[in-house]
């Protein structure tokens, strides 16, 4: 197919800003890194950082030794330090450091991930797709072709394969994993000091926080030997000095249509404010019940608030008029060059429209897409999985849902529901709480759908919301192991047979929840199939020259060590222990405790202030393109050695999820100097 000129490609090609790009390693940005810095990594530099690094789920880490060492951030470890704590042993307050390998602590039902191999699919399921096929059946050739090219690779290799589409559907690879089970906590600073200034600031820069925690990767109950580990540089890094990213960012939307965005800033993300904002308050309501109370809910409360802070910070991104703008005139501009070309016209001519009336069909059922579900209980998800997985393996292959085809994924879902019983974000079950949880969500769904909506009416059975959860949850026998495995072998019969009262509850909810994920269903298959054809005109227009939107996989990102402007002045790119201390100080110290004491240390950190060097920097700025998900990842220099650990980003980059600003979108990270100090000296 013909491409635009040159001359006509640079009018209507969306202008990429300088370092914008989470890249994929199969179309790394060589030209521009030699162009812009003299340096062109070879195939043994991608290979040994890409091999050194993990994906936590939802986090990044990397292998920092030959004996399985590796290295993330403590927020991302925080939910399993959590589960490790009791009342009398807070190692989320106090930190945690193993002195020997007998006394790293092995963390229940944790997964690490590395990717070993990539293989692009795109063609084999374009073949797949039969022409004149309807959106939903498109859909569902798609799906049935990649079951069979999964369990393929996954019985020829023994890796773990995930399906990749990349550019909203205009490619997708199979990635293939090694996966490990065994990971044991090694050491972690105090909370005090591992998120110094909490809340308050979280996505601002300057930061002064030691955000590092380090676990260890077993196999057979030895210390893993990666092939690749990350070296620890010796020679620091300065204002200016190229650094690499490495990570799995988790989720990017600039490649969505401008009707999608309008969407999201209009109803999606003030709908997910509100329901972050009334979860935030049920969890602080239970912490008011005591210190033990408020310990219990104080990992949760921190992650909800992160997540709204930066949504709230995207929803500003997305009242940008002037940004909004730009998104909209390069549409304008993609469309006009599809109208031009005869066959992208008759393919995705009408392809923006159809995003437009499936977005109509979404609002339709937001609110029930909102409430419909477990309502906070853990139990009853627990009970709604079980459920569900037995009617769909009493369905043949083909008309079973999508994730319940592959003998992969079936395996994953079955290990995890017959595994230790979870509370809300992966913590420890706890009965007082979840009884709490359960009565709020509950409440909600009568206030939001009304009384009279089925799901309600299911759910409450003509009782008061805690006295249904009371009732389901005093009576169910869910929470031991051996129970949800006699229902996983039982299969159906077991299931219809089981006196249960949260199986009964769930099986009376599962032809509602079906109705909802028949109504998802068909949005879906119109949004997969409608975006595909825009990233494929898109290619058709532009070529590859765009990266695509983050998904969770791992990507590579560049910039230097840069400040940017704020506040009438210019940001320092380094921080240091001495401003730890300051800021420490200028809120008046511990005997202050201001506002709940965000900016409190513990006392062994004042005691030994005097043993660090205070001009050590402590976290540094860079223009590097990172989101959600980039959490934990190593910062490496053109060595190829380890420099730093990301850990944020500014409040200003918030709208990077829509749009890259390269004057002002910074990511923030912890500097391996600071790291390595504080573990010889405090």
């Amino acid at each position: 197919m013909r491409r635009l000129s040159a001359l006509a490609l640079l009018l209507v090609l969306p202008a990429l800003r300088a370092e914008e790009g989470m890249w994929t390693f199969d179309n790394l940005p060589l030209k521009q890194l030699k162009e812009k810095y003299a340096f062109e990594p070879g195939k043994e530099w991608i290979d040994h950082v890409r091999l050194s690094t993990l994906t936590l789920g939802g986090c990044t880490g990397s292998f920092v030794s030959a004996e399985g060492l590796v290295l993330t951030n403590h927020h991302c470890t925080r939910g399993s330090i959590q589960r490790l704590s009791t009342k009398d042993r807070d190692l989320v307050k106090n930190g945690f450091v193993a002195m020997s390998r007998d006394q790293e602590i092995k963390i229940p039902s944790l997964t690490y991930r590395t990717l070993i191999a990539m293989e692009n699919v795109t063609e084999r399921l374009a073949k797949a797709v039969k022409p004149g096929l309807s959106e939903k059946d498109a859909s569902l050739a798609r799906a049935k072709e990649l079951d069979v090219i999964k369990a393929g690779l996954e019985k020829a290799s023994g890796l773990a394969y995930d399906v990749v589409n990349l550019y909203q559907g205009g490619e997708t690879w199979m990635y293939g994993f090694k996966v490990f089970k065994d990971i044991r906590l090694v050491a972690a600073p105090e909370i005090a000091v591992g998120a110094f200034g909490g809340d308050y600031d979280n996505f601002t820069y300057p930061r002064h926080d030691l955000d590092f925690s380090m676990v260890r990767v077993y196999e057979n109950d030895k210390p893993y030997r990666p092939s690749h580990h990350l070296t620890w540089s010796t020679e620091g890094l300065k204002n200016g000095d190229l650094t690499f990213v490495v990570g799995h960012p988790g989720r990017t939307s600039r490649l969505q249509t401008f009707a999608q965005m309008t969407f999201d800033r209009d109803l999606g993300i003030p709908t997910y404010l509100k329901g972050a904002e009334r979860t935030r308050g049920i969890l602080e309501e239970y912490g008011q019940r005591s210190p033990e109370h408020a310990r219990q809910v104080q990992t949760l409360i921190l992650g909800v608030n992160n997540g709204a802070k930066a949504n709230e910070g995207s929803l500003m991104g997305l009242k940008d008029a002037a940004a909004m703008k730009r998104i909209e005139d390069a549409e304008k501009a993609l469309k006009a060059a599809v109208a031009k070309n005869p066959k992208l016209a008759a393919t995705t001519g009408q392809s923006w429209a159809r995003i437009e009336q499936a977005i109509q069909l979404q609002k339709g059922y937001l609110k029930e897409a909102q409430h419909l579900g477990s309502a906070r209980s853990t139990t009853l998800g627990q009970a709604l999985a079980l459920v569900r997985l037995a009617d769909q393996l009493d369905l043949p292959v083909e008309k079973r849902l999508a994730e319940y085809r592959s003998e992969g994924g079936l395996k994953t879902l079955k290990t995890r529901l017959a595994g230790p019983a979870m509370g809300m974000m992966g913590q420890a079950p706890n009965p007082e709480q979840e009884l709490h949880l359960f009565t709020r969500g509950l409440e909600d769904a009568a206030k939001e759908l009304g009384a009279k909506h089925p799901f309600v009416l299911a759910a409450l059975a003509g009782k008061k919301p805690e006295e249904a959860a009371k009732a389901a949850l005093e009576g169910t026998k869910l929470n031991d192991p051996s129970v949800r495995k006699a229902l996983l072998e039982g299969g159906k019969k077991a299931v219809a047979e089981s006196a249960d009262p949260m199986i009964q509850l769930a099986r009376k909810l599962e032809p509602i929840l079906m109705g909802l994920r028949k109504k998802q269903d068909d949005v879906r298959a119109i949004l997969e199939e409608h975006s595909a054809r825009i990233a494929k005109a898109r290619f058709a227009v532009y070529g590859k020259t765009l990266p695509p939107d983050a998904t969770g996989t791992l990507r590579i990102t560049y910039g230097p060590v840069a400040t940017y402007p704020a506040n009438g002045t210019l940001q320092q790119p380094f921080t240091t222990w001495a401003g730890l201390y300051d800021r420490h100080f200028g809120w008046g110290g511990n005997e202050a405790k201001a506002y709940n004491g965000e900016w409190m240390l513990p006392q062994r950190w004042l005691d030994r202030m005097g043993q660090l060097d205070l001009r050590t920097p402590l976290n540094f700025s860079h223009a590097v393109d990172t989101t959600g998900g980039n959490s934990g990842s190593p910062v490496v220099n053109r060595k190829g050695e380890l420099v730093g650990l990301l850990f944020d980003g500014n409040i200003e980059g918030n709208a990077g999820r829509y749009y890259y600003d390269d004057k002002v979108n910074r990511s923030v990270s912890v500097d391996a100097r600071a790291i390595l100090e504080s573990l010889v000296k405090i």
